[in-house]
C-alpha cells in the first residue's frame, strides 16, 4: 500500500491502472494530484459510474450480511425467517447499488454547479471522475468496516474508524473540488459543505416529520400494551 503523502504526482507519474488511480486519490491528498487526475486522458463519466455501482454492490451486500446476522436466532422459526429474508435482501442488492449511484451523481452535479457559481474552471465529467476515484475505494473499505462493526465489544472500534474515514473523505472531497476547479479554500469548502448541510437538514426534517406522523400510532400501541399488562 502506498504511504500517505502530501506530495503531488509529477509529470509522467500519473496512475496507469484502476488500483493506482484509487490509491493516488486516497493517499496523495494534494490539489495538484487531483488536477492531474482530472487532466488524465482516461477521464470518463461512465468509468466513474461503473466504479461507484460496483462499490455500491459491495456496500449493499455488507448491509445485507449485517441484517441477516442480526436476525439469526436460536429457534427454527427465526432461522427460517432469516433464510427467507436473505433472498429478498440479496435481490435488492442491485437496487441499492443503483440508488447509491444516483445519489452520487446528484451530489456531484450539485457540488460542481455550486463550484461553477464560485468561478470554478472544472466540469462535471472531470469532477465525477475524481470523486469516483475517492468514493469507490472508500465504499469497499466501509463495506468491510460495516461487517466488522457488528462484532461484540470490538465493533465500537470499527464504528469509530468508519467515523474517522467519513471525516477524511470530506477533506479529500474538498481538496478534489479545489484541484479540479482551480480556486481557493473558501469556494472549495462552500461547494462541498453547502450541499452536505442541506442534505443533512432535509434528512433531519424528514425524520422529524415521520416521527410526528407516527407519534399517535406509536402512542396507541404503547397504550394497548400497558392496558394488556394491567391485571
Amino acid at each position: 500500500m502506498s504511504e500517505l503523502s502530501n506530495e503531488p504526482i509529477g509529470p509522467g507519474e500519473g496512475p496507469t491502472s484502476i488500483f493506482q488511480t484509487w490509491m493516488t486519490a486516497l493517499t496523495k491528498p494534494n490539489e495538484a494530484t487531483y488536477a492531474e487526475l482530472a487532466a488524465s486522458p482516461m477521464v470518463k463519466a461512465s468509468t466513474a459510474y461503473l466504479w461507484v455501482f460496483i462499490a455500491g454492490i459491495a456496500s449493499s451486500i455488507a448491509t445485507g450480511i449485517v441484517q441477516l446476522t442480526s436476525g439469526v436466532g436460536a429457534s427454527g422459526s427465526a432461522l427460517e425467517s432469516t433464510a427467507g429474508s436473505s433472498i429478498a435482501l440479496f435481490c435488492a442488492v442491485p437496487l441499492g447499488a443503483g440508488l447509491y449511484l444516483l445519489i452520487f451523481m446528484g451530489y456531484t452535479a450539485v457540488v460542481q454547479s455550486i463550484a461553477k457559481m464560485f468561478g470554478g474552471t472544472g466540469d462535471y465529467t472531470r469532477m465525477v471522475y475524481v470523486f469516483g476515484a475517492i468514493a469507490a475505494p472508500v465504499s469497499f473499505i466501509s463495506a468491510v468496516l460495516t461487517v466488522f462493526s457488528v462484532i461484540p465489544y470490538i465493533g465500537v472500534m470499527f464504528a469509530l474508524i468508519s467515523l474517522a474515514l467519513g471525516i477524511y473523505v470530506l477533506f479529500l472531497n474538498t481538496m478534489a473540488v479545489k484541484g479540479v476547479n482551480q480556486f481557493g479554500w473558501g469556494p472549495a469548502l462552500g461547494s462541498v459543505f453547502i450541499p452536505t448541510i442541506v442534505i443533512l437538514f432535509l434528512i433531519t426534517c424528514l425524520v422529524i416529520g415521520v416521527l410526528m406522523l407516527l407519534g399517535p400510532v406509536i402512542g396507541d400501541v404503547f397504550s394497548e400494551i400497558n392496558q394488556g399488562l394491567v391485571p
